[in-house]
């Protein structure tokens, strides 16, 4: 489903060329490769190919730790969609293969990168707001068995609204705010089974299809989250907003890469909105500007910012959400990792720093 837009996307890469696509359905891969004039090949080819640097991974969630894992051992670089894991323990395998290789991993999702969510950090490391002292997010929406031509998965342990779409939310708070202390959480199944649309079969629910929690951040901000495949009649609740000591900043859906970006000072009834001078903005979408991005910080030896200390640290939140429900008490994170890097503004397209693209001598 997603990987139209990563090969799409990728030829705009000066960093990355795609060479190669797989599938367990060999067919599938024979399709995307005829689309975008690439080879295809089965799984394990493509992961042995002494030709191949940096796998994408985008298979299921169930998959992304063993493929993950597979593609390290065959000393390739890896970027996974989301999440980078099931579970903590075998995102933390992965990690720990790749710095004994001397890797890099990269996860999903990029959104941060996008033009909006740039400019909403900018707006906060710049003091637009003053000091960040809460945050509200929310997703809520009807569930992907509606639409979704296979949507099994969706509602398996790795799955659910939280896994699917709320990392999105968690992901762009951390980026914006810093790493995460705790969390509180409560989350439950509403439906213990769902129609799909698409194949007329129902789907027996084995993870959480609501989650109501509270998140304190390590600079002390403390943020409201729901997430939710349940809820038919929506919200009118803004997805993002942060809280500061001297106004508010409204942001955009995390899922996306459009704005707008608004701002109301303390004591204002008006909001006004932020004009973006960053890359990635609109209604155009962008997914896989991670990889693009990465690449490029292999090749010029700085960090990458979709990194998997990243991705971990959402992992853990998240996980951190589902033990706080079941033990019905906080979860204190035992992981950490940095604020990505501020992108530069006024970019040309598809470039990720000021010269443009060409890489240095």
């Amino acid at each position: 489903m997603i990987s139209r837009v990563y090969l799409e996307n990728a030829r705009h890469f000066d960093s990355v060329e795609i060479v190669a696509c797989a599938d367990l359905i060999r067919e599938k891969a024979e399709e995307r490769a005829a689309e975008f004039g690439v080879k295809a090949c089965e799984v394990d080819e493509l992961l042995e190919s002494p030709d191949i640097d940096l796998v994408i991974n985008l298979t299921v969630p169930q998959a992304h730790a063993p493929i993950n894992i597979k593609a390290l051992e065959e000393g390739k670089h890896v970027y996974s969609e989301k999440p980078l894991a099931v579970t903590p323990e075998d995102a933390r395998k992965v990690l720990e293969l790749a710095r004994s290789k001397g890797l890099r991993v990269g996860c999903a999702p990029d959104t941060f990168m996008g033009g909006a969510l740039q400019t909403c950090l900018k707006a906060i490391n710049d003091g637009l707001i003053g000091t960040p002292i809460g945050a509200s997010a929310f997703h809520v929406s009807i569930g992907p068995d509606t639409f979704h031509p296979s949507p099994d998965f969706f509602f398996q342990p790795g799955g659910g609204p939280l896994f699917d779409m709320g990392v999105y939310y968690l992901t762009a708070l951390v980026a914006l705010l810093g790493p995460i202390e705790s969390v509180s959480a409560f989350a439950r199944i509403t439906f213990p089974e769902r129609f799909a649309v698409s194949t007329g079969k129902n789907i027996r629910v084995e993870t959480p299809t609501f989650f109501s929690g509270s998140i304190r951040f390590a600079q002390g901000a403390i943020c409201t989250m729901l997430s939710s495949f349940d809820l038919k009649g929506g919200t009118a609740h803004p997805p993002l907003e942060i809280y500061g000591s001297e106004g508010t900043l409204r942001g955009p859906n995390p899922t996306t890469f459009q704005g707008p970006v608004m701002i109301r000072s303390n004591f204002s009834s008006e909001w006004r909105e932020i004009p973006i001078r960053h890359s990635f903005i609109g209604t155009k979408n962008y997914r896989g500007i991670g990889v693009g991005e990465m690449a490029r910080a292999i090749l010029t030896g700085r960090e990458h910012r979709a990194s998997g200390e990243l991705a971990f640290h959402v992992l853990e939140t998240m996980h951190g959400f589902l033990v706080s429900s079941e033990r019905n008490a906080a979860y204190t994170l035992t992981s950490t990792c940095e604020k990505p890097a501020h992108l530069p503004e006024g970019l040309a397209e598809y470039a990720f720093d000021g010269n443009g693209g060409i890489f240095p001598e």
